[in-house]
C-alpha cells in the first residue's frame, strides 16, 4: 500500500452556507438540512466523532454535489451537540487540520468524502516574521477602531498564536470576510501567502474603520453643537426676559413695522404689507416661510413706489451733454430732446419706448448712458442676450424654493428711483424654450397702457413702470416678434462714415486710447492722413470697435519704444503702420479711368458702409443663356434677369441686333466673388451694363449709379443713398445717377459732399442709358 493510500480517509461531509471553519478554532453551528443532520448523526456515531466541514460556493444550493463545494476543506471533531428541535441540531465543532477532498459522494442519506491531509510546507523567514508583526499591528488598529478598550485584551490574544498561520486564521474568524476570502486563507499555499492575503483584507478594513469613525465623529460634533447653541439661545432668552429686552425676532418684526409706517406706500400695497406683517408675527422663527415672508417685507419696503429724481429740462445743457459723449447721431439727439421739450409742457407725459436699432460698435449701448446723464436719471442696464426664461424678467412665485424677484423690479430697486432710464441690450437675441418665452413677457413691460400696474410673480403687487424711460438695442429686427416691435419707436443708426469715424477717433478713441497706454499728446502724434489710412485700410466695419482696438495697437508699439529708450515726440507716418500694423488688411476699390462695354461702375451698401462695385460681362459666341457668378442673392438675379429683358425687348431702340441674343450667351460677373451681394439696387447697372455689351458702346467712366429697374423701365428708389455717395467720392467719383425718389435722402449728406458731387436725378432706364454715354 502506498503513503497515499494510507493518508486517504472517508468522512461524513457537512457543507456550511455562509462560513469557512479554520483548524484549531471553535465553532458553533445550526445544522437543519436532513442530509446535513444524517452527516452528524453518522459522524457522532464514530468513536473519533469526526466530520469534513467544507464551505459551498453557492449557498442558495439546498442539496449541494462536488461542483457545488470548495476542494479544500477542515476535518474537524464534534465537542457538544444539543438538539433544539425535531428538525434542527446545535454543535460546537474544532477545526482539527486542513484537508482535500479527492471525490465528494451521497452515501445513502448524507455525503461522505474520501480525503488526504492538506499540510503546510515550512517556509519561517525573516519574511515571514515581518509580515506577522505587520499583521498583528494592523490588526491591533482595526480593533482599537471598533473597541478603544480592546487592544490590551486583543493584544494577550495574539500573543498566544506564536504560530503566524494559527493568527491568521484566528483574525479571518474575528472580521467581517465574505466566504470567498475566507476560503482563500484557508487555501493558501504558504504562511507568507496567508499573511500577504490577510494584511491586504486588514488595510482595507482599517480604511473603511477610520472612515466610519470620522463620519461619527463629524455627526456626534454636528449634533453637540447644535444642543450647545440650542441652550445658549435658551439662556439668553431668559437673561433679555429678566432685564425686560425683547428677543431678537420681536425686535426684527418691530424693526419692520417702524420701517413700514414711516415708508410712503400706496394703499392696496400698505394693506397688503399690514397683513404680511400680522403673518409674520404668528410664525415661529424656525420656519421656512418666517425667511420668506420676511424678505418680501424687506422687498417692499426697499423699492421706489414714490421716490423719483428730478429731470433736468435744461434743452441746452442736454443737447451739450449728447454732443460731448457722441459725435453725429442728429435724429436720436434730437428725439431726446423733443421728448425734454414734452416734459417741460407736460410733467406727467409718459416716457417714450425707443429701440435703437443698428450694426455692432456705433454706440447704442454708450448712447443710452449718455440720455441718462444728460436727463439727470439713474441709468440701469440689463443685457437680454441668450435670455431663455421669462421668470428672469417677471419673477418666480414665492411658493418655490429659492424664489427670486424679476430683473425689472431688482433693477428698480437699484436705481432707488422709480423714474430711471432702464437700457434692455440685445432685445432681438432673446431665447425661447419650454420654460417661457421672455419676449412675450416684454410686451406688457413695453406697453405704456399696461406697465402701469406690471406685477412682479414675486411681489405679487402693481408696480407703475410708465414712468421708466425704456430703450431696447438691436442689430437686427428680423428675429423680434412683430407686436413687440409696434410697441417700441424705432431709430436707425447706419454706419459711421469715413469722415465720422476720423472725427470720432479724433475726439474719444486716440485721447483714450494713449492714456491707456501712457502717452500723451505730445509724445504721440497720429497724422490725420495716418489715420485716414488706417481708417481705409485695417478696418471695414460699420462702427468703430475695429478701429479703436488698431489705434490701441498703434498705441502700445509707440509706448514700446519709449519704454525701450525713444525719446522725443514720435509721429506715426502712412510708412511705418506696414511695421507696425502688419499687412494692409482691405483694398480700396478706385474709380477706373477707361471702362470696356459691358463695364458700368455701381454702388453698393454694406453694414461697413457703401462701396464702389463694378459689373463686368461679356459675350459668348455659341453660347446659351446668361450665366451669373460672384455669389449674387436671388433677388440681385431677378433684377439682372429684368434688365436683360428689357434690353432685349428695346434691341431696335439701342440699335442692337437681335440676333446677338439668340446667337451669343452672356457672362455676368460681380467682383468681389468671395462677398455675397444682394438686393434690388443694382437693377438699372444690370441693365447699363447689358445695353453696353450689346451695342459694343462703353459707359462714362466717371460715372456710378444705383436703383432698382422694373420691366417696364421705370427706375424705383432704393436705401444706403448716404453711405452710396460718400463711396463714390472716395473712389474719386464725382457723378452719380440716382432715381428721382431718393432726391430727398441727399439731406442726409455732409454739406461738403453735396457741393462737391453732381446728381442726376432719373425715373426711366432711357434716362440712364443716356447719363451713362450709351444712347
Amino acid at each position: 500500500m502506498s503513503e497515499l493510500d494510507a493518508s486517504v480517509r472517508t468522512l461524513p461531509v457537512l457543507p456550511l452556507k455562509n462560513s469557512v471553519l479554520f483548524p484549531n478554532l471553535l465553532m458553533p453551528l445550526s445544522v437543519g438540512r436532513p442530509a446535513s443532520m444524517a452527516a452528524v448523526a453518522a459522524a457522532l456515531a464514530s468513536e473519533e466523532k469526526e466530520i469534513v466541514i467544507v464551505a459551498q460556493r453557492d449557498a442558495s444550493v439546498e442539496s449541494p454535489g462536488q461542483e457545488d463545494v470548495y476542494a479544500v476543506a477542515t476535518r474537524a471533531v464534534v465537542r457538544k451537540m444539543t438538539r433544539s428541535s425535531e428538525s434542527q441540531v446545535e454543535l460546537l465543532v474544532l477545526g482539527v487540520e486542513r484537508v482535500t477532498i479527492l471525490k465528494l459522494e451521497l452515501t445513502g442519506e448524507y455525503l461522505h468524502a474520501r480525503i488526504v491531509p492538506h499540510p503546510l510546507p515550512e517556509d519561517e523567514s525573516t519574511e515571514v516574521e515581518a509580515l506577522r508583526r505587520a499583521v498583528a499591528e494592523l490588526a491591533g488598529k482595526a480593533f482599537s477602531l471598533v473597541q478603544p478598550q480592546a487592544p490590551a485584551e486583543f493584544g494577550q490574544m495574539l500573543a498566544g498564536a506564536e504560530e503566524p498561520l494559527r493568527m491568521v486564521f484566528l483574525l479571518a474568524s474575528l472580521i467581517s470576510l465574505d466566504v470567498a476570502k475566507e476560503q482563500a486563507v484557508l487555501e493558501a499555499e504558504t504562511r507568507a501567502d496567508a499573511l500577504r492575503l490577510m494584511h491586504s483584507y486588514l488595510s482595507h478594513e482599517v480604511q473603511v474603520l477610520e472612515l466610519r469613525s470620522k463620519i461619527a465623529s463629524e455627526a456626534r460634533s454636528e449634533i453637540g453643537r447644535e444642543q450647545r447653541e440650542y441652550l445658549l439661545r435658551q439662556q439668553m432668552r431668559a437673561i433679555q426676559h429678566e432685564l425686560g429686552d425683547k428677543n431678537p425676532e420681536q425686535a426684527e418684526v418691530e424693526e419692520l413695522r417702524e420701517r413700514l409706517e414711516k415708508t410712503e406706500l400706496p394703499e392696496e400695497v400698505r394693506k397688503e404689507a399690514d397683513r404680511e406683517l400680522t403673518r409674520l408675527t404668528r410664525l415661529p422663527s424656525a420656519s421656512p416661510e418666517h425667511h420668506v415672508s420676511r424678505t418680501w417685507l424687506e422687498l417692499v419696503l426697499e423699492l421706489p413706489w414714490n421716490t423719483a429724481t428730478v429731470d433736468n429740462l435744461d434743452l441746452k445743457r442736454a443737447r451739450g451733454i449728447l454732443d460731448e459723449d457722441h459725435y453725429g447721431l442728429k435724429e436720436i439727439k434730437e428725439r431726446i430732446v423733443e421728448h425734454l421739450a414734452v416734459l417741460k409742457r407736460n410733467p406727467e407725459a409718459k416716457a417714450p419706448i425707443l429701440c435703437f436699432v443698428g450694426p455692432p460698435g456705433v454706440g447704442k449701448t454708450s448712447l443710452g448712458q449718455s440720455i441718462a446723464r444728460s436727463l439727470g436719471r439713474k441709468f440701469e442696464r440689463m443685457s437680454l442676450g441668450g435670455m431663455h426664461d421669462e421668470a428672469e424678467l417677471r419673477g418666480h412665485r414665492r411658493t418655490y424654493i429659492g424664489a427670486m424677484v424679476g430683473r425689472v423690479i431688482q433693477a428698480l430697486r437699484r436705481a432707488g428711483a422709480r423714474n430711471p432710464l432702464m437700457m434692455l441690450d440685445e432685445v432681438d437675441k432673446l431665447g425661447r424654450d419650454f420654460r417661457g418665452d421672455p419676449a412675450a413677457a416684454l410686451l406688457e413691460i413695453l406697453d405704456p397702457e399696461q406697465n402701469k400696474t406690471f406685477r412682479d410673480n414675486y411681489l405679487d403687487l402693481p408696480f407703475d413702470l410708465s414712468k421708466v424711460f425704456f430703450i431696447t438695442t438691436a442689430n437686427s429686427l428680423d428675429s423680434i416678434p412683430r407686436p413687440l416691435i409696434d410697441r417700441m419707436e424705432l431709430l436707425f443708426l447706419s454706419g459711421y462714415t469715413e469722415e465720422e469715424k476720423a472725427q470720432i477717433a479724433l475726439r474719444y478713441l486716440i485721447p483714450r486710447r494713449f492714456r491707456e497706454a501712457g502717452l500723451t499728446a505730445e509724445q504721440c502724434i497720429l497724422p490725420e492722413e495716418t489715420l485716414m489710412r488706417i481708417i481705409r485700410r485695417y478696418t471695414r466695419e460699420a462702427g468703430v470697435r475695429q478701429l479703436e482696438r488698431t489705434i490701441g495697437r498703434v498705441a502700445r508699439k509707440v509706448t514700446l519704444k519709449f519704454a525701450e529708450g525713444f525719446e522725443g515726440a514720435f509721429a506715426v507716418t502712412e510708412d511705418a503702420l506696414g511695421e507696425m500694423l502688419g499687412a494692409e488688411m482691405f483694398h480700396q476699390e478706385k474709380m477706373r479711368r477707361d471702362l470696356p462695354p459691358g463695364v458700368p461702375t455701381g454702388l453698393a451698401w454694406t453694414e461697413a458702409g457703401g462701396d464702389v462695385l463694378y459689373l463686368e460681362a461679356t459675350l459668348l459666341p455659341d453660347g446659351k443663356g446668361l450665366t451669373l457668378t460672384g455669389q449674387l442673392g436671388d433677388v440681385m438675379q431677378e433684377s439682372v434677369k429684368a434688365a436683360q429683358s428689357w434690353v432685349w425687348a428695346h434691341a431696335g431702340q439701342l440699335g442692337v441686333d437681335r440676333q446677338q441674343f439668340k446667337e451669343c450667351g452672356v457672362h455676368l460677373h460681380v467682383p468681389a466673388g468671395a462677398v455675397p451681394k444682394d438686393g434690388p439696387s443694382a437693377g438699372i447697372t444690370a441693365a447699363v451694363t447689358l445695353a453696353s455689351l450689346y451695342s459694343n458702346r462703353p459707359a462714362r467712366g466717371d460715372t456710378a449709379m444705383t436703383g432698382e429697374i422694373t420691366l417696364t423701365g421705370l427706375v424705383l428708389p432704393v436705401g444706403g443713398i448716404k453711405e452710396k455717395v460718400l463711396a463714390a467720392r472716395r473712389a474719386g467719383i464725382r457723378r452719380i445717377l440716382l432715381p428721382k425718389a431718393n432726391e430727398k435722402d441727399l439731406r442726409d449728406l455732409p454739406d461738403d459732399a453735396r457741393q462737391e458731387m453732381e446728381f442726376i436725378f432719373v425715373e426711366k432706364i432711357e434716362e440712364v442709358l443716356a447719363a451713362a454715354g450709351i444712347q
